[in-house]
């Protein structure tokens, strides 16, 4: 455990450390503990922006009448 005053002398050592291990950084000052933890980053699929998609049996699709489903766009 790293007191406040040893953190300020070379906390840029010690936080280059902590995201190398991934392990938090427990610090104790004026009578409280505090820990860092480096936060793990999202998973690149849970960042996709949510988009409209086709419900329903996929095999409709290839029987699906397309001369009444077409709509020009203008």
């Amino acid at each position: 455990m790293l007191t406040l005053s040893k953190l300020r002398e070379a906390i840029y050592t010690f936080l280059r450390q902590g995201l190398q291990s991934r392990a938090p950084i427990e610090l104790s000052g004026a009578g409280h503990a505090f820990k860092i933890v480096p936060e793990t980053p999202a998973p690149k699929l849970a960042r996709l922006k949510k988009r409209r998609a086709y419900k329903g049996d996929p095999d409709e699709i290839l029987s699906m009448d397309w001369l009444k489903e077409w709509n020009e766009l203008k």
